[in-house]
């Protein structure tokens, strides 16, 4: 699936991931290939994105995540 971490300044990471796994504002939660649709916001934490490469982690302060169509967007502030 595609995963796109945005801030106001700068794009934090953009590429393929195999799990997503988000400090959600309701509790932790994993997006997999073929979730289903969902929108919530985001709590202070950190997103971990495991790549072909590797894991990757990125510190937020909060925000925003959108699922659809196997793309994982997070708008971060």
């Amino acid at each position: 699936m595609k995963v796109e971490i945005l801030t106001p300044d700068a794009v934090l990471f953009e590429g393929e991931a195999r799990h997503v796994f988000l400090p959600g504002s309701d509790g932790a939660l994993g997006v997999l290939s073929n979730h289903a649709a969902m929108i919530t916001t985001l709590a202070k934490g950190t997103v971990k994105v495991d790549t072909s490469e590797g894991e990757k982690a990125f510190e937020l302060n909060g925000g925003t995540v959108e699922v659809l169509d196997n793309k994982v967007l997070i708008l971060a502030s």
